[in-house]
């Protein structure tokens, strides 16, 4: 069964990269990495707004790409796909709103906020480790299966480092509102030199 993404350039004749589940893994296991961090005794309260940060910028950017390929990929080529992705995509704005909660959250009450995100963050990654990429897996081709990793790591780096609860989820308008809004959030962060990559902090 065809997912229908459009064809990317040819590397070497055929498409190459990462497949969509190592790319999607890869992210969880380093989100769930910085938020334990985050929520850690050890970690110092400069240290700690920092990784608040990261944390609400990166799971910014990964719910916004998977938002854009990887669940029209599933409604796709999954059967009862629908009723999945609707699914996900409420437990994201419920996530999306804690992460602007611990972006609000002053140093008292950072590390109970964050406790918040890592639970949503963690099923959010249980869900997908368990039933949506072995899902996807199992019905689109492995060529499939690389696109969609490419489109995931370029539809990042256009996506809004903010959570924005209210903005659209599905295509063809979070394809449009959210490279639009991620160009004003990118403005802010540099003017409040705000940290938004792992490796900055």
């Amino acid at each position: 069964m065809s997912v229908h993404l459009p064809p990317l350039p040819p590397v070497g004749g055929e498409s190459t990269g990462p497949n969509v589940a190592d790319v999607v893994s890869r992210e969880h296991r380093e989100l769930l990495a910085l938020c334990d961090e985050l929520i850690s005794d050890g970690t110092a309260a400069g240290r700690r707004r920092a990784l608040a940060q990261v944390v609400s910028a990166a799971l910014s950017r990964h719910l916004s790409a998977e938002e854009q390929y990887v669940y029209p990929a599933v409604r796709a080529a999954v059967p009862d796909g629908d009723q999945l992705v609707i699914r996900e995509i409420a437990e994201d704005r419920a996530l999306l709103e804690s992460l602007r909660l611990l972006e609000a959250a002053g140093d008292g009450e950072r590390r109970e906020r964050a406790r918040d995100v890592e639970r949503r963050l963690r099923r959010h990654a249980d869900a997908a480790a368990g039933e949506l990429l072995p899902l996807l897996q199992r019905m689109a081709s492995a060529e499939e299966l690389i696109r969609l990793g490419n489109r995931v790591e370029l539809a990042e780096e256009a996506a809004p480092t903010r959570p924005h609860p209210g903005t659209p989820a599905t295509p063809p308008w979070n394809k449009v509102v959210d490279p639009a809004v991620a160009i004003v959030d990118k403005v802010r962060d540099v003017a409040g030199g705000r940290t938004t990559y792992p490796q900055d902090l």
